[in-house]
């Protein structure tokens, strides 16, 4: 069972939602969709559910072609970000709906829906009506009722995004093991980095409509291929300082020098990465020194956001504890050169951070 998008595009007027995209999704995967907001993760949904139709490419189902064929008459299941539910229904029928619609029996519908209220945590709401719920459970009765279709291709935009925090941290560990289990196709859409790497899979990274990375989650975090992939996959997003190599040394500000990375590359001009919880204030053999100002501090809890002006540049990062730290102050920061990736001017990555070469 594979969904396949050959050359698939989408533009209306003027305005491209989808560049030409190529992926293949294989039976029983976990597939998210990784970007910020109106990169084209719900409009690349949309066309593989059949709710909207290419401008461009084809979309085939087990090698059967069904660009345009009707979203009704294919077996997907969509749950959206906002939650729909049948209002006049209870739970237990909301969830029951579509295996009615199938014509199972009674008592498989039954044993599908109170094993999938009871993993969902709607066991004692089963009689009641969606709006006596919150929004969380109004939240799980709409992914309830996907789940117990076995359809073919699931689509999940965002779905737990309204949930309390404790529930979304549940149901994102339990999430992959039902996916697995069900032998569907899976793809979810998200805008945190971190809750792709919760879900593992594999992951497709989205900038302005275009899929710059597609492959194993855990590969595409460690290996971006462009500076555009490491931007998308960090929260905050990746840190960016422009240099020039010299032979074994690079520049970059005022004067300033640091050891050359990665083997065999070329004098010029190139761009070193580095993620936000890779900065530290603690000096350390070999580690490189930059001399930044503290804009913005941002506590939350045992760990401290730094907003950083370098030169020309803002970094942010993620620092362990809280520290006695004032915006305005001079604040010299730290990094191991083990991670940092080297990118060259175009944005493709030039060596891959040595740490990541080695996990």
């Amino acid at each position: 069972m594979t969904l396949e998008l050959d050359g698939v595009g989408y533009v209306v007027g003027a305005q491209t939602y989808i560049h030409p995209t190529d992926l293949t999704l294989d039976k029983g995967t976990m597939n998210v969709l990784l970007g910020p907001t109106s990169s084209g993760k719900t409009t690349l949904m949309r066309l593989m559910a059949g709710l909207d139709v290419p401008t461009q490419g084809r979309i085939r189902w087990n090698g059967e072609d069904v660009t345009g064929m009707r979203v009704q008459d294919r077996r997907i299941a969509m749950v959206y970000q906002q939650f729909i539910n049948y209002p006049a229904m209870t739970v237990y029928d909301n969830i029951a709906s579509p295996m009615k619609l199938m014509g199972l029996d009674k008592a498989e519908i039954d044993r599908r829906v109170r094993e999938t209220a009871e993993m969902m945590k709607l066991t004692p709401m089963l009689q009641r009506k969606p709006l006596e719920l919150s929004g969380g459970q109004q939240q799980r009765c709409a992914l309830a009722r996907a789940l117990v279709k076995n359809a073919g291709l699931v689509l999940l935009d965002e779905p737990l995004a309204n949930l309390d925090y404790k529930l979304r941290e549940e149901l994102r560990a339990e999430i992959p093991r039902i996916f697995a289990e069900s032998g569907s196709i899976f793809v979810y859409a998200t805008t945190e980095p971190e809750e792709a790497l919760l879900l593992g899979g594999n992951c497709a990274t989205l900038w302005e409509g275009r899929v710059t990375q597609f492959g194993t989650t855990s590969l595409v975090y460690r290996n971006p291929t462009d500076a555009t992939t490491a931007r998308v996959f960090s929260d905050p997003p990746m840190n960016f300082l422009r240099v020039e190599k010299r032979g074994d040394q690079m520049h970059f500000g005022m004067a300033e020098t640091m050891p050359a990375l990665g083997r065999d590359v070329a004098d010029g001009h190139y761009m070193l990465g580095f993620r936000p919880n890779h900065l530290t204030l603690d000096a350390g053999d070999g580690r490189i020194r930059f001399d930044t100002v503290l804009s913005v501090m941002e506590i939350t809890g045992s760990e401290t956001f730094v907003h950083l002006q370098h030169g020309d540049a803002r970094w942010v990062g993620l620092i362990h504890g809280i520290r006695d730290l004032r915006p305005g102050q001079a604040l010299p920061v730290y990094l191991d050169p083990s991670r940092v990736y080297l990118f060259g001017e175009s944005g493709d990555l030039v060596a891959t951070a040595p740490y990541a070469e080695a996990s």
